[in-house]
């Protein structure tokens, strides 16, 4: 059996017609598209300028209004002056109460009459000399004095520095975490 296989015929081929070109213009909404972010930026613009012409102050009486007059701000609340603090090294008679510490802690220094005083420790009763004074700096293992004490250093006002020397004369001072 011969079977020969016979190619379909291509197609003739076709012809483009001729035309002129196509030139695309903007449609009808284009440009102003091209202007919307422009002019919502000089919109924004305005807004901006007109808010801060604005006077702030309190609103005129009605009728009584003056163009030239400045505006009345309520006297600005002072803030409170910050308080300056001084490093005071104080001495507590309980070297394993200062173990406890780090730096940063909170500590209430407490002031005891002294046993055996030099001045005679005129004053019986137990009190707090500093509150929540902040702990800048403990001492490094081992720095203990021999009688048992240990120095370590606050960081507190002026006014509770001279109250904490003058009770380390007169007292052992002890301390309580906060």
């Amino acid at each position: 059996m011969n079977t020969t296989r016979t190619t379909p015929a291509l197609p003739a081929p076709c012809e483009v017609p001729d035309f002129p070109p196509l030139r695309v213009r903007g449609g009808r909404f284009r440009p102003r598209l091209r202007r919307a972010p422009g002019a919502l930026l000089v919109l924004t613009a305005a807004a901006l300028v007109l808010t801060a012409a604005l006077p702030s102050g309190p609103p005129s009486p009605p009728g009584r209004y003056d163009p030239g007059a400045r505006p009345v701000s309520a006297p600005a609340a002072r803030a409170p002056a910050p308080v300056r603090l001084v490093s005071a090294p104080v001495r507590i008679a309980d070297a394993d109460a200062v173990r406890l510490l780090r730096a940063g802690d909170r500590v209430d220094v407490i002031a005891a009459p002294a046993v055996n005083s030099p001045l005679g420790g005129g004053d019986s009763a137990v009190r707090v000399v500093a509150r929540a004074a902040r702990v800048a700096e403990v001492p490094r293992p081992g720095e203990t004095r021999s009688d048992g004490g240990a120095l370590i250093v606050l960081a507190v006002p002026r006014a509770t520095a001279t109250a904490l020397a003058g009770a380390g004369v007169t007292s052992q001072l002890a301390v309580t975490v906060c």
